[in-house]
């Protein structure tokens, strides 16, 4: 053996609240050392003495053998002569700032739910069982280091038998921060529809049943509640759609198992093991054939949301086989925050809710379900949120740090930090105040956890936008002193896309989405930008739609069916196309009036509205109640269509300007004549999107070959739609350019803010 010597390491990453120390202190003993771990500001700090062999092992062990939720970003160590220690201890945390990294929330693991499913243990049925490898982390949260004190946890005494396992460093709760049980830790109560306490032996067995009779409940989970109830239950739907006043939105569904999910979806291998990561996102499943829940749920929609329990309680809830699927759905009343609290749950759910399931452990941090999908081969976040926030994702750029806040649809913020950047929870659409009042909270609490003063508040160049208000209101209460730093919107999508890929440019971007402040002070959305940092050029776009009533069109876009008719010269058509919308004859002859004098109308050339017009024009969806819905109608009609079906005409114009122009004109007039002469909408629907993969892929190889740069990001909501990611993709590579496209932040404004904070860094 060689001779003791003494080394100080500081190990840097989601290292607190993961069972890091714990783990430290069994390899240590193992290897017989003596020393000492404890959280630090910046991570967890360990003093190791005992020969040189045996501290080398123990390096070797903090890279390769740490606990699964662990994510070690790096370990310095600082050798000294031995001092004699004897023994090795956890010791305690240090310092009140910190800047370590913050864990998310993890699904139940199996120890627990054996240790929940054996009637012989202590924690048998117990709906809040949890170990240093699961549980809730970011949603408890007040401050860091990572340690009960600083949690929601710190109201309740452990009771000796758990405060022996805390203390146990053979125990899988050694210092697992959320230890509990059912003499010490929180417990569930039942409330009616008015919050008034219901009288019942067992809370959730009485609420199990109240389910089982076409019950709506309100629960508390994770990161808020739930609106939840049986998902073959129709009646039950279309009340909780019809209270919710969600016209036509998918609900999410949970089932028991990924058998019980292949009832009623289809489920390929990558999909499945997506269901059961411990994050237990929301996977987008292509219905099965045979459907057997309620249609309610996810109404003219080829595709479905399923997930698996991630919490204890839902494992109780599903655990006696009488539900095979239940709908859970956010619980907020239309455009809300998500409820977290039991009082505010009672206050703002009544009326939707017939009770509330709730427990007594506070929840700091609202935070949704993530949503996701496999497209293209790879996992695509489309709503990141619990699970994965705020898990860190490595930046191209490092510098001050920076909050960028987003845009107002899907708004998501970003908090940067080193080379680091934290994307905050999904806030949703900034439409009403009480969602203002949510993400000023979440933004200011993610920069207390992290310890950050911003140095530049980035935001949307749209001088309306409330997330740029927002961005003023949270300059002048953290940092009055910093800049305000304007991004332009399809700028900040291509860069989002490059900091997945630890590059700043130069690249040629395509940000196709619906709609974007441009530099000109009109709407753009169908773009092909270069981009290079901080700087960016327009290449390419599609040619500008009149918007008939503004923003009114986008939520009925027969509008805009109208307005690409008579930009095509063929206002003889509207008639032929009217039956297909529920409008009377006064109000489409009206927007027809609005086009033929319409100078001042706004125009758009987000490709988005064109999915919107041809959505209408195919009378799949003449009237929208969510964002998206036309589009996706588009999308999921075109999948019957089997094979790659041959595009429609369409021209390129070229601006005096140099700027190329995708004129649709042709393919519209071509689109409508298939149409009036019987051709399916579904067919239509798949021609249109092979149009727009051919005509953008085309035009983007121009580019390349004009500019001479090989590489192409792709970035934009409208790079959800699974025909145009493959299909620009698959013909991008075959030209030989090297293709880009998102994984980790989702590729619609959800991820905005990502590519905003790398501007604002690349300015710096």
């Amino acid at each position: 053996m060689s001779a003791p010597t003494r080394c100080v390491f500081l190990v840097r990453g989601i290292v607190q609240g993961v069972g890091f120390r714990p783990f430290v202190y069994r390899t240590a003993v193992a290897l017989d050392l003596a020393g000492s771990v404890r959280n630090e500001p910046e991570g967890v700090a360990i003093e190791a003495e005992g020969p040189r062999a045996q501290i080398d092992l123990l390096q070797r062990a903090l890279w390769t053998s740490a606990p699964p939720m662990a994510r070690v970003e790096s370990v310095d160590a600082s050798w000294l002569p031995p001092a004699g220690i004897r023994g090795f201890a956890i010791t305690a945390s240090r310092g009140s700032t910190s800047t370590t990294l913050v864990p998310a929330d993890v699904a139940t693991c199996p120890s627990c739910l054996a240790e929940m499913c054996d009637s012989g243990d202590r924690r048998y049925g117990y709906p809040f069982i949890n170990c240093t490898d699961c549980g809730p982390r970011y949603t408890l949260i007040r401050g860091m280091p990572y340690d009960r004190a600083m949690t929601t946890m710190a109201t309740f005494s452990q009771c000796p038998s758990c405060l022996a396992e805390y203390t146990d460093p053979m125990s899988r709760r050694f210092h697992a921060e959320p230890n509990a049980c059912p003499a010490c830790g929180p417990g569930l109560s039942l409330l009616d529809g008015f919050g008034a306490l219901v009288e019942a032996p067992d809370p959730l067995a009485e609420a199990v049943r109240r389910l089982r009779s076409g019950a709506i409940l309100a629960v508390k989970g994770l990161g808020g509640f739930h609106l939840v109830c049986n998902a073959r239950d129709a009646t039950a739907v279309d009340r909780m759609r019809r209270l919710k006043q969600r016209d036509g939105k998918p609900f999410a569904v949970m089932s028991p198992d990924v058998d019980a999910i292949r009832a009623f979806a289809c489920v390929a291998m990558d999909e499945a093991d997506l269901l059961a990561t411990p994050a237990r996102p929301i996977v987008l499943l292509r219905k099965a054939d045979l459907f057997d829940l309620a249609e309610g749920i996810a109404p003219n929609n080829a595709f479905i949301g399923a997930m698996l329990p991630y919490a204890p309680l839902h494992h109780r809830i599903l655990s006696d086989g009488a539900f095979t699927a239940l709908v859970m759905t956010s619980a907020n009343p239309h455009d809300e925050p998500i409820a977290s609290g039991n009082d505010e749950a009672v206050r703002r759910l009544s009326g939707i809710a017939d009770g509330f399931l709730v427990h007594d452990r506070d929840i700091v941090t609202r935070c949704d379900d993530s949503v996701a999908a496999v497209l293209a081969g790879r996992t695509r976040m489309i709503r990141r949120s619990r699970g994965y926030v705020p898990l860190p994702i490595s930046m191209p750029v490092d510098g001050p740090p920076i909050l960028a806040v987003g845009a107002d649809l899907k708004n998501a913020f970003c908090v940067t930090r080193g080379g680091l950047a934290f994307m905050g929870p999904h806030v949703g659409d900034l439409a009403n105040a009480a969602t203002a009042v949510w993400f000023e909270e979440a933004a200011m609490h993610l920069c207390g956890l992290l310890n950050v003063r911003p140095a530049a508040v980035a935001h949307d160049m749209h001088p309306d936008y409330m997330s740029t208000r927002l961005a003023t209101l949270l300059r002048d209460l953290l940092c009055p002193d910093a800049p305000l730093v304007p991004v332009q919107h399809h700028h900040a999508h291509v860069l989002s896309c490059l900091a997945e890929h630890r590059r700043t440019g130069p690249v040629i971007g395509l940000a196709l989405d619906g709609t974007g402040y441009g530099t000109d002070g009109t709407i753009w959305g169908g773009e092909i930008l270069m981009v290079d940092g901080a700087n960016f050029g327009r290449h390419a776009t599609l040619r500008p739609l009149p918007l008939p009533g503004g923003d009114m069109a986008t939520l009925e876009p027969w509008r805009l069916a109208v307005s690409i008719l008579h930009q095509a010269d063929a206002d003889n058509l509207v008639a032929a196309f009217s039956p297909r919308w529920p409008v009377d004859s006064p109000r489409i002859d009206a927007v027809l009036g609005l086009c033929r004098n319409g100078r001042d109308l706004p125009r758009s050339s987000g490709l988005g509205r064109l999915f919107d017009a041809v959505s209408a024009l195919c009378g799949l969806c003449p009237l929208a109640s969510f964002d998206g819905q036309a589009a996706m109608a588009v999308e999921h009609a075109a999948i019957e269509v089997p094979g790659q079906p041959d595009p429609y005409p369409w021209e390129v114009d070229r601006a005096p300007t140099g700027l190329s122009i995708l004129d649709p004109r042709p393919m519209v007039l071509a689109l409508a004549a298939d149409l009036l002469t019987g051709t399916p909408p579904s067919v239509v629907c798949a021609r249109f999107q092979a149009t727009v993969v051919c005509a953008y892929a085309s035009m983007a190889i121009d580019v390349a070959v004009a500019t001479g740069l090989s590489t192409i990001a792709l970035s934009g909501g409208a790079f959800q739609n699974r025909h145009l990611l493959a299909g620009i993709s698959r013909r991008l590579l075959a030209a030989g350019l090297d293709v880009l496209s998102q994984s980790l932040v989702p590729a619609n404004d959800g991820g905005i803010a990502l590519g905003q904070a790398v501007a604002a860094l690349c300015r710096q």
